[in-house]
């Protein structure tokens, strides 16, 4: 399947997030402009899918979980997936010492900070088992059961939603984990078909980008400032990027 002979079901309009990473007054922008076009133009049904990695890198990472999990508990259209780093911010907590060095280098310093955990500059290995259980104790269980429930793939029509993609011929069934949530290669050079358009997250891109087998929507927030979605519906894509300036639309 390659866009152009993809499908949404017919009535069904999907808005696909892109990587969040702790900004949660972009995520707000966005919700409040899909809410906005949704009461002005509404489908017979839609969803919105988030691609995964909400925490990390950016400023609030907390608030952007809570605002998920409220969200998801009011609209059962919400459909969260699961990012990388979010496996690995649970992951943290059971694993200090095998995902911590790490972790903490990839925004993983921000989001213990948004929790109200301090770190120091430099954190002995020795000194990662009490952080993770500071953490623990500052993590409420609510956000970590959300996080260790999120699903790592959504399909709506001939479209596959997953945060970084899928490896070349293996049917999505027996996809594993590891690479929907951590493959760049060789999903992002393949040139051909999947079984379905990926839409994802993950690898940034300097825009929302359209190719035959896939649609990428990460534009690396804490980078650049954009929050993007794509907005999916019968046979046509276009986008919408949230930024400190307010919206962009953009039609590919």
């Amino acid at each position: 399947m390659f866009f152009g002979e993809a499908r949404i079901p017919d009535g069904v309009r999907v808005y696909a997030i892109g990587d969040v990473h702790g900004y949660a007054g972009l995520l707000a922008s966005l919700f409040a402009q899909i809410d906005a076009e949704l009461a002005d133009d509404p489908p017979e049904d839609y969803r919105i899918v988030t691609l995964g990695d909400y925490c990390d890198r950016g400023p609030d990472s907390r608030a952007v979980l809570d605002a998920l999990i409220a969200r998801r508990a009011a609209d059962p259209r919400l459909v969260c997936l699961k990012g990388n780093h979010d496996d690995w911010m649970v992951r943290m907590l059971t694993e200090p010492h095998r995902v911590g060095p790490e972790w903490l280098t990839w925004g993983g310093r921000e989001t213990l900070a948004s929790y109200g955990v301090g770190t120091p500059e430099a954190i002995p290995a020795a000194d990662l088992a009490p952080l993770a259980r500071q953490f623990g104790a500052a993590l409420p269980d609510e956000h970590r059961s959300f996080v260790e429930g999120l699903p790592l793939m959504h399909v709506e029509g001939d479209y596959c939603f997953v945060h970084a993609g899928l490896r070349p011929h293996v049917a999505l069934g027996d996809q594993r984990m590891e690479d929907l949530i951590w493959i760049r290669e060789p999903f992002l050079s393949h040139a051909g078909s999947f079984g379905k358009v990926a839409v994802h997250g993950h690898t940034i891109h300097e825009g929302p980008t359209v190719l035959p087998n896939r649609i990428a929507v990460d534009t690396g927030v804490y980078r650049s400032g954009l929050l993007t979605a794509a907005v999916l519906e019968a046979d046509g894509c276009r986008f919408i990027c949230a930024h400190p300036g307010g919206i962009a639309r953009i039609v590919p």
